[in-house]
């Protein structure tokens, strides 16, 4: 099962990349598949790209949906939704 997970960008680096954060748990994505990004946006990732933007207010709902689904990991089991 493939899930896309709304997350802050936290960082914009060289070559089109970005550090997301979610709950103390960060990762490197890439943003090249969206215009404009800037630190503070919410945005869509799925495997390691950035698809889309939402505003902050949708990404709460979204992850308080996914909380409540149970769906609180990234892979390997680290809880991100707490």
């Amino acid at each position: 099962m493939c899930l896309a997970i709304p997350i802050r960008v936290d960082a914009l680096l060289p070559d089109a990349m970005a550090r997301v954060t979610l709950n103390g748990v960060s990762r490197l994505v890439s943003v090249a598949l969206l215009e404009d990004v800037a630190v503070g946006d919410y945005v869509i990732i799925h495997v390691g790209y950035a698809l889309a933007r939402l505003d902050p207010e949708e990404a709460a709902q979204t992850l308080a949906l996914m909380r409540a689904a149970g769906l609180s990991s990234f892979p390997g089991g680290q809880d991100v939704l707490q």
